[in-house]
């Protein structure tokens, strides 16, 4: 796919004990940029947020952060985005943070990454995403994922995932791994005929 795309981008608040995961959050960010790609992400200023909209800004890429208002109220929203959309909640927030994406990345963080990576995973499971394949990331930084990759390992082996659900979890170590996924991505999706019972 030649085209640019919104890259949304879940990662933590933190910057997590690991130097290496803020510097290649901000790298990731100013590949983002220097491809003609928006950065789509959580609004925030500090930690992996700041770090991978530093990358995108200092490159003058462009930005939009989603942000419920409570968020805006305690300043911790980054001020100088391109675009800054206020949410009504966090739910509401991670729908507007989907519908606008054209691919997902979870970089290194917490519950609240997990859970968004997740929600998006599920939701491509059962064609909820559109036509369009958008690609499902985890930046498997220092091996930050290993375990949460085995763990799919695991659910596929148990029978709850078919093959197609676990290749659709896509580990990248670096920027070529991303690059790579971003390049392909953009396809039609054909979705399996499902009654949705497999969640």
């Amino acid at each position: 796919m030649n085209n640019t795309m919104n890259i949304t981008v879940y990662c933590g608040a933190l910057a997590g004990a690991n130097p290496e995961y803020a510097r290649r959050a901000k790298e990731l960010g100013e590949w983002i940029a220097e491809n003609g790609h928006t950065l789509v992400y959580g609004a925030g200023d500090a930690g992996m947020m700041g770090a991978v909209s530093e990358g995108v800004i200092e490159k003058g890429g462009k930005t939009i952060g989603i942000t419920p208002n409570f968020f805006v109220l305690a300043e911790v929203t980054r001020k100088d985005l391109t675009e800054i959309i206020i949410s009504e909640g966090m739910s509401d927030r991670r729908e507007k943070m989907i519908e606008l994406g054209d691919a997902f990345i979870a970089l290194p963080g917490g519950t609240g990454t997990l859970d968004e990576i997740s929600e998006v995973a599920a939701l491509k499971r059962i064609g909820k995403l559109g036509e369009i394949d958008k690609p499902v990331m985890l930046y498997n930084i220092d091996g930050f994922y290993d375990n949460l990759l085995s763990f799919f390992d695991a659910v596929l082996a148990e029978g709850f995932f078919e093959e197609e659900d676990r290749a659709s979890i896509i580990e990248v170590r670096n920027i070529q791994d991303i690059s790579e996924v971003i390049e392909n991505a953009g396809g039609i999706h054909h979705n399996r005929n499902t009654q949705f019972d497999f969640l």
